[in-house]
């Protein structure tokens, strides 16, 4: 797995990557070993091309992006991952969106994407420690499945999938 942050102050150094430090402890509780942690800039080339190595270089299923999925000017995440992933995977964002908006209105904002390429899930979380905690209290559970999936395993029809 590996962890993108996109802050331009993080970037600059002149504040800790809080939010990508959630998601490491998060998915490192759930038994996942992070591989690469990258903070960049909020840049859309920057971003796609970091997008683009981590997803094609082999080693890495899962790439979880934190900032830059707002509607200020400069949040060019989703922007970024559409220019990268063959194929979107709505459910993910809308059930995150759907889930956090019982607990905040601001949920709505969102334009969070998540999508395939190659073998490599791509999944783009909020930028705020808090956000990023209610998002993974959705998505982790079902991101084992999606990652066997993606890598092209089959599961019997009419066998349950929980748990997979």
């Amino acid at each position: 797995m590996a962890i993108l942050t996109a802050s331009e102050r993080v970037s600059r150094g002149e504040g800790r990557d809080e939010s990508g430090e959630v998601i490491a402890d998060l998915v490192t509780a759930e038994g996942a070993v992070v591989c690469e942690r990258v903070v960049v800039p909020d840049d859309r080339g920057i971003i796609r091309n970091h997008l683009m190595r981590l997803a094609d270089g082999g080693t890495v299923d899962v790439i979880l992006t934190t900032g830059g999925s707002g509607i200020a000017p400069r949040d060019v995440t989703p922007e970024a991952t559409l220019d990268v992933v063959e194929r979107l995977i709505p459910g993910i964002p809308e059930a995150a969106r759907v889930k956090t908006l019982e607990k905040t209105s601001m949920a709505m904002l969102s334009r969070s994407v998540a999508g395939v390429r190659g073998q490599a899930l791509i999944i783009n979380l909020p930028g705020s420690p808090k956000g990023v905690r209610e998002w993974l209290e959705v998505i982790l559970p079902v991101l084992p499945h999606a990652v066997s999936l993606v890598r092209g395993e089959v599961f019997p029809w009419g066998k349950s999938h929980e748990g997979a």
